[in-house]
Parts: structure tokens; C-alpha cells; sequence
């Protein structure tokens, strides 16, 4: 989960990319935070560091136009 991807640049854009990630795999001190939930979203920037992880995918995006970021997302 913290290996980070380098995605490149897009000129002139500010991209972050959304994807989903599994709770069971977050160290134990963020488990605790994730309710019930199986999967929460982080929001990563094109240079693969995570900047936040959040409840749902709305939220994510939300959040990234919210910062004057384009979001996409990974798969």
C-alpha cells in the first residue's frame, strides 16, 4: 500500500488519483478509525504519495476539486 507510483505529469493540470483500498490491509491504528467499513479511498498525487484517505469515493472527489485538483481514477 505505501509503494509509491510515479504517474507523471499531465502539463498544465493538477492531478490526483483516487482509488479504493481494502481496510484489512491499513496498519492497525488506522483499522481502528474505519468503522465497519471494507474499503476506504486514498487520494494519491501524480507522484504516488498519499496525501489522504477518506470514508467513500464521492468524498475523494469532492475533496480533490475542493484543493483545485483534477482527480481520475486507479483501478
Amino acid at each position: 500500500m505505501d509503494t509509491k507510483f510515479d504517474f507523471g505529469a499531465v502539463e498544465g493540470e493538477r492531478i490526483v488519483y483516487v482509488r479504493p483500498v481494502a481496510v484489512a490491509d491499513l496498519p492497525d491504528e488506522l483499522r481502528a478509525h474505519a468503522g465497519n467499513r471494507e474499503v476506504i479511498w486514498a487520494v494519491h498525487g501524480a507522484d504516488g504519495e498519499q496525501l489522504a484517505l477518506v470514508a467513500d469515493r464521492r468524498m475523494a472527489f469532492l475533496l480533490a476539486r475542493e484543493n483545485d485538483y483534477a482527480p481520475l481514477s486507479v483501478h
